[in-house]
């Protein structure tokens, strides 16, 4: 972990001298103690200026300066930007003077000097061989010849770097599989979708995270970040934390995308790293401290930690009751690496008199902890250099830092599966209307124990908005679900309608039972009603209609009496009277056909829920007759 630049306090209020261009790493392929971290001073290079809230890219083989401001006291005078990239290797600075941007989808036109950017939220893709920093201000102390009597300029751009060797095809210059040269290529996004549109505010110290999977090149997240505002610069303005900008870096496009769940506070300067899981079903999203902007010198800082799980964009507090949290801060640097989350610098408010300045959370435990901890050695004599979770270390796209992190309950409880993965929730729950995350999922990887065997295995690999496929198959979980739940529905459908046939048939039957008797009680003795056995037992008469006692449904629920309607000769529906006294049933076989056939007779009409429940007896009473 490389660290450049800002300034360092020794007690409160020292604020004189205290820009700094010193240089060190932390050894993150050792353990240590938060009291004594393995840290080592770099030489102090004579060329590269002394800046705070700028951003150091690092490729796989250099780092690369941008941005920051200069001392404010003394008043420093910034000179005209160079890039300086420090070569690991040699162990050398190289400066690349006047630097210009390239024309490309999405930009300023091209041909315009790369100015040099203060407080804006920086990130390396290396994997993809490039760098960004988003929004931020330029000023006199980031600008030369900028009178200190011109207001603070904030942004809404998105500068691009693409690191020497690499190819983008978002630049004019590199198109066709051309790599840029040995200064690299720029350039300056500032009309990327919804960028140019009063819905995409300016600001600053916000943060950015990448998550791979989503579009042909995955997804930026901007979180964060504000500005003050309003005569005497006594208001401010936040980018909102429950609706997130989200930026397809194979389009050039930003879009919005809406979250659930509480969320955070209104806040600048947090830091965000976030940790894969190890299927790839999630990306996960820490996000810790800030502070609000506003009395300036009373700024209240944060201690709080937030995850923001990906795709669902569910917003999950962490708790932290009862741990030793570090004293709340801002504008710390922040990096993942063993499924840790190491914190170093950040201020922590005018009163703290002595702060350790390094500390370590325990992702996946959701605890800070008093050690840093190595659970592979992650160097060049392991195959697994970016210590990306085992199942991903064979893809470029897989998160560096993921190795043995796995999925905190806390999440598992909002978007489903296990500490491995195996999320229920691949696609944002306040649904995505356009961009990738309405078209593309997760990269899921199938996940392995020691001795071989399948420990998890989510949906297939994604399939972006252009059609390609990306990450490693596997069962189709969803799609078997779905299919299943179809048949159901489709079997319930076909059984439905089949009763309700049969419930018509049989309402004919009683009907027309009804009126045959009917006019054989008309007719008198005489009338042929050999079907028809007359008696006087079996049913009851109460205030001139038939009660209904059903067995096996029922239509007359509560004991309400039954009434029919049959159309007389001019096609009017009328009343039917019930069944006279002394009608039963035939006498004869002995099957359940006859047990409905006396219900038949007995004045009581056929009800649905008893078809229902058993569609053979009243299938037998249609056949019979």
């Amino acid at each position: 972990m490389y660290l450049y630049g800002g300034h360092a306090t020794q007690q409160p209020g020292e604020h004189d001298g205290t820009w700094t261009n010193d240089f060190f790493t932390v050894d993150l392929t050792k353990s240590w103690d938060i009291s004594a971290p393995v840290v080592s001073g770099l030489p102090q290079p004579s060329g590269p200026p002394a800046v705070a809230n700028g951003f150091l890219w690092n490729s796989y083989d250099s780092l690369y300066l941008y941005g920051g401001i200069v001392s404010d006291s003394p008043a420093a005078v910034p000179d005209p930007y160079s890039l300086w990239e420090y070569q690991i290797k040699n162990a050398k600075w190289v400066e690349h003077q006047n630097p210009k941007t390239s024309n490309g989808n999405s930009s300023d036109g091209g041909n315009q000097p790369v100015l040099q950017t203060g407080e804006g939220a920086g990130i390396s893709i290396p994997e993809l061989g490039r760098g960004y920093f988003f929004a931020g201000h330029l000023d006199h102390y980031t600008t030369p010849a900028w009178s200190i009597q011109v207001a603070r300029l904030y942004l809404k751009s998105l500068l691009e770097f693409t690191f020497p060797g690499y190819s983008n095809d978002g630049v004019e210059d590199l198109s066709g599989g051309k790599t840029a040269g040995s200064d690299g290529a720029w350039r300056n996004v500032t009309e990327g979708g919804i960028q140019d549109t009063a819905k995409f505010p300016s600001r600053a110290d916000g943060a950015l995270v990448f998550v791979p999977g989503f579009g042909a090149d995955g997804i930026l997240l901007s979180i964060g970040g504000g500005l003050v505002t309003g005569p005497g610069q006594n208001e401010s303005s936040f980018s909102q934390m429950n609706v997130i900008d989200v930026y397809d870096i194979a389009t050039s496009t930003w879009y919005k995308q809406a979250t659930t769940g509480k969320y955070p506070s209104l806040r600048v300067n947090p830091c965000a790293v976030a940790a894969s899981a190890p299927d790839g079903s999630s990306t996960n999203v820490y996000v810790y401290g800030g502070q609000n902007l506003l009395p300036y010198g009373q700024q209240i800082q944060y201690d709080d930690m937030w995850i923001l799980t990906v795709p669902s964009f569910t917003w999950v507090q962490v708790d932290t009751d009862g741990q030793s949290v570090p004293p709340a801060r801002v504008g710390a640097s922040c990096s993942i690496w063993n499924g840790q989350i190491v914190v170093v610098g950040g201020y922590t408010g005018p009163d703290l008199s002595c702060d350790s300045g390094f500390y370590v959370f325990s992702a996946t435990d959701l605890k800070w902890q008093n050690n840093y901890n190595v659970l592979s050695a992650g160097g060049a004599d392991t195959k697994n250099t970016q210590n990306q979770q085992i199942s991903q270390q064979d893809d470029p796209q897989g998160l560096s830092g993921s190795y043995g992190y796995q999925v905190p309950g806390a999440v598992q409880s909002v978007i489903g599966g296990n500490a491995n993965g195996g999320a229920t929730i691949t696609a944002p729950a306040q649904a995505a209307t356009q961009g990738p995350l309405a078209t593309g999922k997760p990269i899921t990887y199938t996940v392995t124990n020691s001795n071989g065997a399948v420990v998890t295995q989510t949906g297939t690999s994604s399939v972006t908005a252009g059609g390609s496929q990306n990450g490693k198959g596997g069962p189709n979980i969803g799609a078997i679900v779905a299919g299943v739940v179809a048949g159901f529905f489709a079997v319930l459908a076909a059984y439905l309608g089949f009763c309700a046939w049969v419930y018509r048939r049989q309402l004919a039957l009683y009907k027309n039972h009804v009126a045959m008797s009917q006019r054989a009680l008309a007719g008198g003795p005489n009338e042929k009603t050999s079907f028809i056995p007359s008696s006087t037992e079996g049913s009851s008469a109460r205030n001139g209609k038939a009660s209904s006692s059903l067995a096996g449904g029922s239509s007359g629920i509560g004991g309400a009496s039954t009434k029919l309607t049959q159309s007389n000769s001019n096609g009017q529906d009328g009343e039917v009277p019930p069944l006279p006294t002394g009608v039963w049933p035939p006498v004869g076989r002995n099957s359940t056909a006859n047990s409905s056939t006396e219900d038949l007779m007995m004045g009581q009409e056929p009800s649905f829920v008893g078809v229902l429940l058993n569609p053979r007896r009243s299938l037998r009473v249609i056949n019979r007759d």
